[in-house]
């Protein structure tokens, strides 16, 4: 028999893209621009305003900047009566017209000043040495190189570039009125119109100014501002890491698909309640805040060789500050969905940063971010992680704060999310996957 030809398969059809509505059909529809356009406007004009309205004057917000006055001078003679003009100069200082409220000058004694610069409670210091009436004393003499009495201002880096400089500007400009305020005074002196040429004109502007840090940091520390990088590292770890793992999880539980380029696929529904839900996604958000915050020191601190001490008590910190910032994330998502991540962006991020008082010090800020300040958690993540790179993990530089606020975040955020969960729970509110039309 005639062998029989073998029948041949057609070829396998490439499917045809869904033909339907067209782009510019849709794009034509007032419906679909509405809630776009609304929240993008809405987030660019607040962040617009929350963030340029808390940089642009700080001078001019100041409140309060503390810095401290030390008078060290142990007196001395002057036109043949016994005088303490450092008490004078600090006193002066202190009581000058037309500060208003913007400085807040603290009469300290020396101990006491540097106990206050190593805990970040002051902003810089100015000390007059003690042989200062001595050395005003010696300006009316005939000696052809008279030496000029000095007040010594000393910096604190630790509290932040600006807010150091802005303590630095204030006591040179306290320091030179003063100085004319002094010269003034030694001008009517009889001595004076006897002195030297060069004497007469120190006479005049008697008091130099000599300045140097009070408490150094590292010089692998950003200008003070490796504190705030850092806490800004970890609040984006806990806060991209709980919307990762809550996308993550949803795919695996088949109430998300999963799509990677043109390919997408759906898991099948594992019948869980949002409760437990939560929980599987409060687990993994603190489990792999272990992997995030050792990542983040091994940079730091290993690769790129910033300044920390207190390694051990810094990657503890770390781990806590990013489990609870990735708790409270989980607890909003869970509460309010879709709406959650641009609620927990403002709540971390949009408010926290200009209110965090990292790179413009709360004493610059206007009112309303010091008002934030006072229960937004960057501040005080940023205020224990300052302490501990750079005072010395001292608690009352703001470590024992951080660690109240962080407990009180995560216990805060456990309760209010599964307070919510439990209650859509119990009202039959379970999620559901939407069929494809």
């Amino acid at each position: 028999m005639p062998s029989q030809p073998e029948p041949t398969l057609p070829e396998p059809r490439r499917p045809e893209p869904p033909t339907g509505v067209k782009a510019r059909r849709v794009l034509r529809n007032p419906r679909i621009w509405v809630v776009p356009g609304v929240l993008v406007g809405l987030l660019s004009l607040l962040m617009s305003l929350l963030y340029l309205g808390g940089i642009l004057d700080p001078r001019g917000d100041l409140h309060d900047l503390p810095i401290a006055l030390v008078n060290t001078d142990r007196g001395a003679a002057v036109a043949g009566q016994q005088q303490n003009l450092g008490e004078q100069v600090v006193t002066g200082i202190a009581t000058a017209p037309g500060q208003g409220d913007a400085v807040s000058w603290r009469q300290l004694d020396e101990a006491t000043a540097e106990e206050q610069l190593a805990s970040g409670k002051i902003y810089g210091a100015l000390r007059v040495p003690p042989d200062f009436t001595a050395t005003v004393a010696a300006l009316g003499g005939t000696s052809d190189k008279p030496v000029r009495p000095t007040v010594l201002q000393y910096t604190n880096p630790g509290v932040g570039s600006l807010g150091s400089s802005l303590a630095a500007q204030i006591g040179q400009q306290a320091v030179h009125q003063a100085s004319l305020a002094l010269g003034g005074k030694l001008a009517a002196l009889p001595q004076a119109r006897g002195a030297g040429d060069a004497a007469r004109l120190l006479i005049a502007d008697p008091i130099a100014l000599t300045t140097t840090v009070g408490h150094p940091i590292g010089n692998r520390s950003g200008l003070g501002l490796s504190a705030f990088y850092y806490t800004l590292l970890l609040v984006l770890a806990g806060f991209f890491g709980a919307n990762i793992i809550g996308n993550g999880v949803d795919v695996a539980l088949g109430y998300a698909d999963n799509e990677i380029g043109p390919w997408r696929a759906r898991h099948p529904v594992v019948p869980i309640s949002r409760t437990s839900t939560l929980a599987v996604k409060c687990a993994m958000s603190v489990g792999l805040s272990l992997l995030t915050s050792s990542l983040i020191m091994l940079s730091a601190a290993v690769i790129l060789d910033m300044d920390a001490d207190h390694l051990p008590l810094l990657w503890i910190f770390s781990v806590c500050a990013s489990s609870a910032v990735g708790l409270g994330v989980q607890a909003i998502n869970a509460a309010f969905g879709g709406l959650g991540l641009l609620i927990s962006m403002f709540v971390f991020i949009v408010l926290g940063l200009p209110s965090s008082g990292a790179t413009i010090p709360l004493d610059a800020l206007p009112s309303f971010y010091r008002f934030l300040s006072l229960f937004e958690p960057m501040r005080q993540l940023t205020d224990g992680v300052r302490a501990i790179l750079f005072f010395d993990a001292r608690a009352d530089a703001g470590l024992t704060r951080a660690w109240v606020w962080i407990a009180i975040g995560t216990v805060a955020a456990l309760l209010f999310g599964f307070a919510m969960t439990r209650y859509y729970d119990r009202k039959g509110l379970h999620r559901t996957v939407p069929e494809l039309a």
